[in-house]
């Protein structure tokens, strides 16, 4: 959320802001809802004060007096006049909070201009696209692929893109996210094991509501929503709290399974294991002061970055382009790895600065050593790292002629062998 002081200063600042982010927005509305706000707070505030007037004059006359009295009569009349301004100020408070959280985060100065993902700048590449294994082949086409990833099964328990692992399969994942733990413990990451049900305030200031309501898998009657990220449990821990600034930076990651609709996902995009509706994440987090965000947001990135190295993959690293940053980020990178056997990038990582933005939302604080006032501090996520698509490129370029498929070396102490057998 943004500072409602900033859209009524300078709205033409915001305006510009947001058309860079390509997204419509009333910001007319908005700044008359406002306006229609802060009449109605001080017509309030006014029968406030002449209530305390009333009563102030009431204490220095004798009781049943007729100017008393008078004075008693005039009271209830101010009385019920503030309690129906008051109750109307409420309806309004709502009414500017429901407009204000659909105003999106405003872009960084570095995001680069461009509407479409064909415009987002390539910021760093990394490893040799064309040493991957010569039989590189797309992975649901591997020969005996669905003995360890069972798809089919899957679709009859719970529907599309909720597949089971198997065996090895299984085994894989697992030591996929215990490779990711330990290695985000050893970057100075505290390893927390959240909640994968939240509440609609948690995922409201996250920026999931009502942004993407329609993604979100919700529970009934206790109105709960599966995570589809742990960001949002992770972001929250803080909220409605005040930390000493002396504490800052604060990271964490926790591993969680994701759920997410995925509305409107078609083509190559879906098969296999390249868009699942649950899957398995490691997520980072950073609560940090304003002034160091953007070095932090660069050492989170570099933490996600070392993973995929280590794990011997191909990547590139993108800086979102303003119609292609999303909603609630100042500035985002993704992370994509090369698969060899689709010959295409597929995303594993998306790095992002939200500055203020979910801090104003769920009210997360520090206490300033210079004013010992509460500041927002600055929120910084990103996988570290998001399992299906790093397993898809795992299985394609390290694809040998036996059949079987290589297991990075920094893997092996975690999967037990030096290879994945589909037999």
């Amino acid at each position: 959320m943004l500072d409602p002081k900033l859209i009524r200063e300078t709205p033409d600042l915001v305006r510009a802001a947001i058309a860079k982010k390509h997204l419509e927005v009333d910001l007319d509305a908005v700044l008359a809802i406002d306006s229609a706000w802060r009449a109605q707070l001080q017509e309030v505030e006014a029968l406030r004060a002449k209530q305390k007037a009333a009563n102030t004059a009431m204490a220095a006359l004798p009781k049943g007096s007729p100017e008393f009295i008078a004075k008693v009569g005039e009271m209830k009349t101010v009385s019920a006049q503030a309690k129906e301004r008051e109750a109307q100020l409420k309806q309004s408070e709502e009414k500017l909070r429901q407009a204000m959280l659909s105003v999106p985060n405003l872009p960084h100065a570095s995001v680069p201009e461009g509407r479409a993902p064909e415009q987002n700048v390539v910021a760093a590449t990394h490893g040799d696209i064309a040493a991957v294994s010569a039989g590189a082949r797309p992975h649901w086409e591997i020969t005996g692929f669905e003995k360890l990833f069972d798809f089919a099964r899957g679709a009859k328990v719970s529907g599309a893109g909720f597949p089971f692992y198997l065996g090895d399969g299984a085994r894989l994942v697992r030591a996929l996210l215990h490779f990711f733990l330990d290695e985000n413990g050893k970057a100075g990451y505290v390893e927390v094991s959240p909640p994968i049900l939240v509440n609609a305030a948690s995922a409201t200031a996250t920026g999931q509501l009502p942004d993407k309501e329609g993604q979100m898998y919700e529970t009934t009657p206790d109105h709960l929503y599966a995570v589809p990220t742990a960001e949002v449990p992770l972001t929250n821990f803080f909220r409605d709290e005040i930390v000493e600034e002396s504490a800052l930076p604060i990271y964490r990651c926790a591993y969680t399974p994701c759920f997410r609709r995925e509305a409107g996902s078609y083509g190559k995009e879906v098969r296999g294991l390249n868009r699942l509706h649950q899957f398995d994440k490691v997520e980072l987090l950073k609560w940090v002061h304003p002034a160091t965000s953007y070095d932090e947001l660069d050492r989170l990135r570099a933490d996600a970055e070392q993973l995929l190295r280590k794990l011997g993959l191909p990547y590139r690293v993108l800086l979102m382009c303003g119609g292609d940053l999303g909603f609630a980020q100042s500035k985002k990178y993704d992370l994509e790895v090369w698969a060899g056997g689709q010959k295409r990038w597929l995303e594993v990582s998306s790095c992002s600065n939200f500055e203020a933005f979910q801090a104003r939302r769920a009210q997360i604080r520090f206490r300033s050593k210079e004013t010992g006032k509460p500041e927002l501090v600055h929120t910084i996520n990103g996988s570290g790292l998001a399992v299906p698509r790093v397993l898809a490129a795992l299985l394609e370029n390290n694809l040998q002629a036996d059949g079987r498929v290589k297991i990075p070396a920094a893997l092996v102490p975690y999967f037990g062998k030096e290879h994945l057998s589909f037999a």
